[in-house]
């Protein structure tokens, strides 16, 4: 029996793939195996030895210490693509909004008053005219699962859409409209934006990216900011919109001291909240928790590489070890010291980590050879499961 922890309120259409037989899910579990959480801040938690891995419904992990779980053989999931849609909806929202200055107007028109509104409204419309985004360039920085379908997006609408990714995958470069265009230079990117869409996660590389993007930016750029607050600087950016280098600037991050700039529109970080995205997160999560708890298979993985085998048939042997040489030789010499058999073994590396997973048949390996290799200064976690 696995237990599981929710930090924070997970869709039960997500915790209802956990069969009763196997997990038990309570938000006031103290030593769990597994933790589900969406923002709850995890920092300062003390995490128990018994912690195998920590699921994200969604694809920011900033709430998570990375290193620390790294450190403790904790394995890190997040759901990318499962929110997709419902950002992507939102960015061209946001899109129409830093153009036509739509809340502006709104707002505006509640305050009216008296018999003639249809003639106020005549009267007034000019003051909130905007450009149309058709044939304009709209540059997206990051074409991940969110970015691809951005740019498709607004292929759609008629915008010339230009991306920068500096490790796109296969499968989003294929899923990308023929017309859209790859920029291998992020400077082109901001040269040549009418329109900017952030869209990769915040890091030491992604902060020191962006420091100096406002300087090199088209004057007159709207920018749209539906990844992460810290990907710009307030002041730097306070300054870009009074000096007219900025027009608007969108985000589902606002700080206090971009409330009331007449030229940012604060969204209160909807990007996500939508039923669908929570509902496909949670299913996301749940069912990469699930299959590493239960089978040892990693998938999405933000500190550990992606490695699976198909369903165990006898035992099972998980290794979360240093990315050092002779470590998987002296794992194998282990089990053929104790007679056992290697049917079948998947080993990857991600940075300085590495997960080896082995399926044994032939016996057992004992406690002697298994505390042998759990003494080992390289190996950090080690279980045994069972088909």
């Amino acid at each position: 029996m696995y237990t599981v922890k929710t930090l924070n309120h997970i869709s039960p259409v997500g915790l209802l793939r956990l069969p009763s037989d196997y997990f038990t899910v309570d938000a006031k579990m103290e030593n769990p195996a597994a933790v589900l959480v969406r923002s709850a801040n995890m920092h300062e938690m003390q995490f128990n030895e018994e912690l195998l891995c920590v699921a994200r419904a969604g694809a920011g992990v900033n709430n998570i210490p990375i290193d620390q779980c790294t450190e403790k053989g904790v394995v890190v999931f997040n759901t990318p693509g499962a929110n997709a849609n419902a950002v992507k909806e939102l960015v061209i929202c946001s899109l129409l909004l830093s153009s036509r200055d739509v809340v502006g107007g709104i707002s505006w028109a509640r305050g009216l008053t008296g018999d003639d509104v249809p003639g106020q409204v005549e009267k007034g419309k000019s003051s909130f005219t905007g450009p149309e985004v058709y044939g304009k360039t709209l540059g997206i920085i990051g074409v991940g699962a969110i970015g691809v379908k951005i740019a498709n997006a607004a292929d759609a609408l008629g915008m010339d859409v230009l991306g920068y990714d500096n490790n796109m995958s296969v499968n989003n470069a294929l899923e990308l409209s023929r017309s859209v265009r790859l920029a291998y230079n992020i400077n082109q990117v901001f040269a040549e934006s009418d329109y900017l869409t952030l869209h990769v996660p915040l890091n030491k590389e992604t902060k020191e990216l962006f420091a100096d993007m406002l300087s090199q930016v088209k004057v007159g750029v709207r920018i749209i900011n539906t990844a992460r607050g810290g990907l710009i600087e307030t002041d730097a950016l306070l300054a870009a919109l009074d000096n007219g280098t900025v027009s608007c600037y969108v985000t589902d991050f606002p700080d206090e001291k971009m409330l009331n700039h007449p030229n940012i529109i604060p969204i209160p970080h909807l990007g996500a909240s939508t039923p669908e995205s929570e509902d496909n997160c949670a299913r996301m999560a749940v069912d990469q928790l699930a299959d590493y708890l239960r089978y040892g298979n990693i998938t999405n993985s933000v500190n550990f590489p992606d490695v699976d085998l198909p369903p165990i048939k006898g035992l099972r042997l998980c290794v979360i070890h240093r990315n050092l040489p002779n470590i998987i030789s002296e794992i194998t010499a282990a089990m053929g010291e104790a007679g056992i058999n290697i049917e079948n073994m998947a080993s990857k590396s991600k940075k300085d980590m590495a997960y080896t997973i082995l399926d044994l048949t032939g016996g057992t390996p004992g406690s002697g050879t298994l505390d042998r290799l759990r003494g080992h200064e390289h190996i950090i976690r080690l279980r045994v499961l069972k088909a």
